[in-house]
Parts: structure tokens; sequence; C-alpha cells
């Protein structure tokens, strides 16, 4: 592992691999070479001071590229410590000069470590994959909060935690929610989450879905997507929620709904996605069949009540890479994957290119909305402002060569008077 004070990865010699990989990604984010081309000309974050707390993945490398581009000078560290993908951390140190503080594996202490390196950069705009470098500005960096215009949150479970922030007036910058754009959670959240995880699953375990009990955790976005790929796999779908309307819709959609202590008696797999902790405990598991597959798309390893599984636990192997295997005393097995951290990305390489495509452009646009606004928008959580939305809509479907209608002068005028009517 090299480490000079300006970055810390484990290998530099895996630059080559991990620029050809990050080359590769390029080619599917049309999006963003549309913003990269745009920006490096008007330059709209120059100086900005940006630090960013990310999984180091591909598509992750090409949003650095776009801000740097645009004039911001970028610092990374890691949002997972088994997230990084070590060939794109040393390409962005030695062919793209930005320094990153992430390696794969690392150990809780040097990821928070980590963190404070990205934050020695004196950051004016944040951005955040689960809210741990707005948490640890709040806790033990507070010195930095004045020079921050805002920051940027790309996670259900960092915006859960950022309003829950807001709502006890501990929020001291504003923050806004890019989990929440439309061409975020409707498409990343939904298609990405969906393909990525069932990735994970099979990359993990390379066992049959199909035919099996497939058991989905929580169905907002991250969990449709989850069900709805499932099910294209063969798999026989549950879905266990606790929010009556979700559930409703589950059911609505075709999938079995029930509680999670009934499911976890038939499922071959369970794949929790709530951003809730312990949704999976020591009741579930005390229930579960031999064999049953464990896997977390959530952001935190902590939807799995992973100490209640170690205590009841006799014997522990690992069978294959990204596979805890716990013998239970009355000889069951539990299959755990990649230790209870996002299985998408510890098992897999997250979410596909191009529907990141749409949420870092978000994330892009968002950077040159808090840094060209003549006023500093309140403490709170904000949601991305509409013309983002749309102007990434509408660049996603030029580079698709989809084209739609237009309202006439009629039609716009209709929708906008009440005298018309029956």
């Amino acid at each position: 592992m090299t480490g000079r004070g300006d970055f810390d990865i484990k290998d530099p010699s895996l630059a080559e691999a991990g620029c050809k990989r990050i080359e590769w990604a390029w080619q599917e984010m049309p999006v963003l070479r549309e913003l990269k081309a745009r920006f490096s000309q008007e330059q709209p974050l120059k100086g900005i001071h940006l630090s960013g707390c990310l999984h180091i993945t591909t598509e992750t490398a090409n949003l650095a590229r776009t801000l740097k581009a645009a004039g911001a000078e970028v610092v990374l560290c890691a949002s997972n410590p088994l997230s990084t993908q070590d060939d794109v951390a040393a390409a962005l140190v030695e062919r793209y000069d930005i320094p990153v503080f992430a390696v794969r594996d690392e150990s809780n202490e040097l990821y928070y470590r980590h963190i404070d390196a990205a934050l020695d950069h004196n950051p004016i705009i944040t951005m955040d994959d689960g809210a741990d470098l707005v948490s640890r500005i709040h806790q033990s960096r507070t010195g930095l909060i004045d020079n921050i215009l805002g920051g940027t949150e790309e996670t259900t479970t960092g915006v859960i935690r950022l309003r829950a922030m807001a709502e006890e007036g501990a929020l001291r910058f504003p923050v806004i929610a890019v989990n929440d754009a439309m061409t975020k959670h409707l498409f990343d959240n939904r298609y990405g989450t969906g393909q990525s995880a069932l990735d994970g699953v099979i990359r993990a375990t390379n066992i049959l879905i199909a035919g099996k009990t497939f058991t989905v955790v929580g169905y907002g976005w991250c969990g449709r997507g989850i069900a709805m790929r499932a099910k294209g796999h063969g798999a026989s779908v549950v879905v266990t929620e606790v929010e009556p309307l979700r559930a409703l819709e589950a059911a609505m959609d075709g999938f079995r709904v029930m509680p999670l202590l009934e499911a976890a008696a038939r499922s071959d797999f369970i794949v929790t996605a709530t951003g809730d902790k312990h949704v999976v405990d020591k009741a579930h598991l005390e229930v579960m069949k031999d064999g049953c597959v464990l896997a977390n798309a959530g952001h935190f390893n902590v939807e799995v009540n992973i100490p209640a599984l170690e205590a009841m636990a006799v014997d522990k192997q690992r069978p294959r890479e990204s596979v805890d295997e716990y013998r239970l005393a009355d000889g069951r097995r539990i299959c755990l994957l990649a230790e209870g951290r996002l299985v998408n990305l510890a098992a897999a390489e997250g979410h596909p290119s191009a529907v990141m495509d749409m949420s870092f452009a978000n994330q892009v646009l968002c950077a040159v909305h808090l840094a060209t606004r003549k006023q500093r928008m309140d403490n709170s959580v904000h949601a991305v402002p509409v013309e983002i939305d749309q102007e990434v809509a509408r660049l996603k479907l030029a580079a698709m060569n989809v084209r739609i209608d237009t309202l006439t002068e009629e039609q716009a005028v209709y929708l906008s008077s009440w005298q018309e009517g029956t």
C-alpha cells in the first residue's frame, strides 16, 4: 500500500488496468460526456474544493473527471470498505491526478482516517454516499462548516440520516438529496440496483435462482428493482414490508406479501433493501431453512443482525469468496454474502454505467447549482431542482436517440387555464 500524504491507495501499478475499465465505462455515459464538454469551456466550478465520500468505481472515476474538467479541485475517499476498486483508485491518482484515499477491505479505523484525509482538503462542497462525510464534519470537523456552501447525497440511507439531522436542528449546511431526483431513484435505484444486486448474488453463489423462493425485504425503489429482476430469473418472489401502501403495491404487482417471520421459513434467498437496522433479526434467523442465502442491498451492514448470527453459530467457514457459511447448533446452515455489506458492490461491480450516467449527471449539475447560486440555501435537505431533473432526462433521451412530442400552443394554454370545461 502506498501513502505519501496526498493519496493512499493499494498499488499504483494497477493504474493501466484501471484506465482501461474507466474508459470502457465512459462509453456508456453520454450525459456526463456532454456535461464534461460543456463545462470544460464554462468552468463553473473553477477553484471549488470538493471532497467526495463515494464508492470508488469506474463510474465514480468518470464523475470525478467531469468535476475536474469543470474546474473543481477534487479529492475522494471510499464510502464503504468493500466497494473500492483498487485499479480504479490507482488510475485516478496516477493517470488523472485526482487524489484518492481508499483501499479495498480497509479497516474501520483506516476508513475514518481516509475520511479525515479527504476533509483536510477543506471542501466548499461535499458529495456523499451514505452521509458519513457530513456526519464526520458535524461530529469532529466543525471548523469546516462556515466555509461550506452545501453538499449532495446520493443514497436513501444518507437522505434518511440527513433528514433526521435537519429535524433535530443539527444540520448546519444545506444538502441536496440527489437520491430523490426522479432521474435517480426511478432508474438508478430500480434498474441499477435490480441488475447489480442480482449480479452480486449470482457471482457470489453461482446458485440457480429459477424455481427458488426469493424474498425481498422492503419495496422501495431498490426493492422494486430487485423483485422485478428476481422474477425475471424465474424465482417465486415474496415481498415483506412495514408500509401498507408499498405492501399493497407489491401485491398488485403480482408478488406474494407476508411477514418476514413467515417468509424466512420458506426462503432460499433473502435480500434486504430497507436502509433500517436489524430487519433480519434473531427471530428470523431461528426459523430460516437450511442453506438460506442472506444478502444486503442497503448502504450499511446493519440490516442483518450479524452479531446475533455470530452468537448463534457453532462454526463459520468461507466456501467461496464473498460467502460466509454459518453452521448453527441444530445443523442448519445460513450463508451471508459480502459480510452483510451492499452485495452489488462488495460481490460485483455496482450499477451499470448507463444508469449511473444519470445519477452522476445530477451530482455534477447540483454541484454547479450550489457553486453558482447568488444566495446560500437554508440549512435543510433540499430537492433536486426540477429543471436539473428535466435536463438530465432530455440529455439521456437525446443520447438514446429517442424523440418525444411537444405540446401545441393550444394544449399549453388549455393546461394552464380553468375556464374551459364540459
